[in-house]
């Protein structure tokens, strides 16, 4: 376990950027490698300019600027570099922890995938909100499928 602060602010800065809740726990090359990878894909897939455009509303330049190709990348880093920090940040990790956090990744992608055609209410959520939404969705989603593993191994 690394007492350098506490599992939530390395979840924080993992959030922030992939890669520094590893650099809080002292496991340098793999936040190197975390940053790195968040750098390549960001700046491939265009994630920064995504963001300011979604937010400002233009959600339809959004998709027309998005590499979805690199796109389909972050998912899974991004998760992951969070998963990471909190399991090694932490002495005992909850059993079947990564469930929640794969199937947010999965959720994700899945986000990203239909990033380009999903509307609500005839508003298209784009390749920024649809993938958070989905991350949220595929967290509480996992975590019910964790408990009632839980529950079924517990009762065997």
């Amino acid at each position: 376990m690394n007492n350098n602060g506490s599992s939530l602010d390395k979840v924080l800065w993992s959030i922030a950027i992939p890669g520094f809740g590893q650099f809080l726990n002292k496991k340098y090359i793999k936040g190197i490698v975390l940053i790195l990878l968040e750098f390549i894909i960001n700046i491939k897939a265009n994630i920064n300019t995504l963001i300011v455009l979604s937010f400002y509303g233009q959600t339809e330049l959004a998709v027309q600027q998005a590499d979805y190709q690199w796109l389909m990348f972050y998912p899974c880093v991004y998760i992951y570099s969070i998963w990471d920090a909190y399991r090694d940040s932490r002495e005992n990790v909850p059993s079947l922890l990564s469930i929640p956090f794969a199937i947010s990744a999965y959720a994700e992608t899945f986000g990203v995938i239909y990033s380009r055609t999903f509307r609500i209410n005839g508003v298209l959520l784009g390749p920024i909100f649809l993938p958070m939404i989905c991350i949220f969705l595929g967290l509480g989603l996992g975590f019910i499928i964790r408990s009632l593993i839980i529950k079924k191994v517990h009762k065997k």
